[in-house]
């Protein structure tokens, strides 16, 4: 059996991936990719935490955040190195998205250096000033407030119906 091409689950993150997951967090944070994140905000947000695993291996995070009863945000997404262009950002995503629905949430959005990506999962470029709950719950404590240099996207999920 080739274990090089293990099947990727994912699933809720566990206590156990709390290390990994703020591992990953800080890798990312360092080059400027995304905000770093205390051990103790990712215990406390644990439950919006997804943790894709190749071979009972962490390769990929992702999180949903949830600002109000219309609006969820992607955070945290990070694919390991060794794991890069094998499809599990995408997966992570899709994973968020049907989260996102389930909650009945009827928008998503992401701020990312790498708009293409979300536009292939049908997310649209919008204006910032179109997300003031981000803006003025997150974006305020930023250190790049004053000139961010990521692209809001926004997908419309609809309306939830159960």
């Amino acid at each position: 059996m080739d274990r090089r091409a293990g099947t990727p689950k994912v699933r809720p993150a566990r206590i156990a991936d709390v290390p990994i997951i703020h591992h990953f967090l800080e890798i990312y944070a360092a080059k400027g990719n995304l905000l770093p994140r205390t051990m103790n905000e990712i215990y406390r947000h644990l439950r919006d935490f997804f943790v894709i695993e190749v071979d009972e291996q962490v390769a990929a995070i992702g999180a949903l955040e949830i600002f109000t009863e219309d609006l969820g945000e992607v955070r945290s997404l990070v694919v390991a190195e060794d794991y890069e262009r094998r499809g599990l950002g995408r997966l992570m995503v899709q994973r968020i998205i049907a989260e996102a629905r389930q909650l009945g949430l009827r928008r998503l959005m992401a701020l990312t250096y790498v708009p293409a990506f979300f536009h292939k999962l049908g997310f649209v470029t919008v204006s910032m000033d179109t997300l003031p709950e981000k803006v003025w719950n997150v974006c305020v404590k930023c250190y790049k407030y004053n000139n961010c240099d990521e692209v809001a996207v926004l997908l419309n999920l609809g309306r939830h119906h159960p």
